[in-house]
């Protein structure tokens, strides 16, 4: 993922809510989100390159989302997939914290990431990104994106603040009895493809123009995009997962909807 937005212990009928874009290159071969054939109880999508994944869930009451950590246009060369760290903990059972710290000794080996990491009753949050971190998230709004946690970038102040005004409504309690078109507020939240004014850019070190071209929720591209937004609320009993598809340009490919009962 790109862009990850989230609701960690704020609202009483989902303890987790988060939203999320995906960008990716469209060249990149990628199956939709549904069951894994490889484990039937975890949903989500799957990097077909590599086998992994950048966000799924567990009827077993897990969850995992990995967004890349920007810092220069040069290309990593890293033994290790990223996506792997999103499939290794949605099939594991050690905690969010305990498999957080148990990274300590192989996280320079995967490219530059931000993990979150949800295990029934703890978030974690890992990074090996200027160096390893691991530490339990607050209760609170947070944001997620190819920076530092909780940076305060324009386009995880609009996502935050559209998952928190959505939690505020009705809306948030039809979807928990199965209602998907009440979801359509937070993926109108996550479309917003409004370029941020240059003052409030961060600087990547990627250059002006390319900064100017990611700072939206929501990125536009021939080549490169968002390939996929995402809707996840983690209820008491049941896990609600959407996604949406996009070609180049935006261009809709297509979207799935999932109610996961938590074993």
């Amino acid at each position: 993922m790109c862009l990850i937005a989230l609701a960690w212990r704020v609202y009483p009928r989902y303890p987790l809510a988060l939203i999320a874009n995906r960008d990716e290159f469209h060249a990149r071969p990628t199956a939709a989100a549904g069951p894994d054939p490889d484990a039937p109880e975890v949903y989500g999508g799957r990097d077909l390159v590599q086998g992994g994944g950048w966000l799924q869930a567990s009827a077993r009451g897990r969850l995992a989302a990995v967004t890349n950590v920007r810092d220069g246009i040069a290309r990593e060369a890293a033994p290790r997939s990223r996506g792997f760290l999103v499939r290794d903990f949605v099939r594991a059972d050690a905690g969010a914290l305990q498999a957080a710290a148990a990274l300590a000794p192989t996280a320079a080996e995967y490219g530059r990431f931000n993990l979150l990491a949800w295990d029934g009753a703890e978030l974690a949050f890992t990074s090996n990104h200027p160096r390893f971190a691991c530490s339990p998230v607050a209760p609170g709004m947070h944001a997620m994106s190819n920076g530092a946690f909780d940076a305060p970038w324009p386009k995880s102040g609009r996502a935050t603040r559209a998952l928190a005004a959505w939690l505020d409504t009705p809306a948030a309690e039809a979807c928990a009895q199965g209602e998907a078109a009440v979801l359509a507020p937070l993926f109108d939240a996550l479309a917003d493809a409004a370029p941020a004014p240059d003052a409030d850019l961060p600087d990547t070190g990627v250059g002006l123009d390319l900064e100017r071209a990611l700072s939206p929720p929501f990125v536009l591209g021939e080549h490169y995009g968002t390939r996929c937004s995402s809707i996840v609320l983690v209820g008491t009993d049941r896990i609600v997962f959407a996604e949406r598809r996009f070609g180049p340009h935006g261009v809709a490919a297509g979207e799935s909807f999932a109610i996961l009962p938590l074993a």
